[in-house]
């Protein structure tokens, strides 16, 4: 059953990749700073609302991934006032079409993908999306890259 919560792909080229908000193990941000190492994307663009103490998410996302080595300039920050995938859909897509942005990967969980890429889907307005799972350290699934 869990593995049908998956629907990832492999990598391609493209221009950004978006790290969605919500998780608090940093596998996402790691995930989209490791596209931008490996030359798939120019930037992550990491979204977050508010979260501690007035903080935005993409903040301490990004502080996080640069503890870990990665460089503050692979990062877009895009704080932003979404408390669900769908707003966030909303609210990032605009965003990258405000960046010039034509193809972006999706980074979430696994878990996430098949639901953040159908929030995403209805808003693209003519933007290509390929999803690519970030591993979450509680979830296990068999099938590592599904196609829906």
């Amino acid at each position: 059953m869990g593995a049908y919560l998956v629907r990832a792909e492999p990598p391609m080229q493209a221009d950004y990749a978006v790290v969605l908000a919500g998780d608090a193990h940093g596998n996402r941000v790691l995930e989209g700073a490791e596209l931008v190492r490996r030359g798939f994307v120019r930037k992550a663009l990491i979204d977050g609302p508010v979260a501690y103490y007035g903080i935005p998410e993409s903040d301490l996302a990004v502080q996080y991934a640069v503890r870990k080595g990665y460089p503050e300039d692979y990062f877009v920050k895009f704080p932003m006032r979404a408390t669900s995938t769908r707003e966030e859909a909303r609210l990032v897509v605009p965003e990258l079409k405000r960046l010039g942005v034509r193809s972006f990967l999706l980074v979430t969980s696994d878990y996430h993908t098949r639901r953040a890429a159908n929030c995403f889907q209805p808003v693209l307005d003519g933007i290509t999306m390929r999803v690519v799972a970030a591993p979450d350290v509680y979830f296990h699934s068999k099938l590592l890259v599904a196609n829906a």
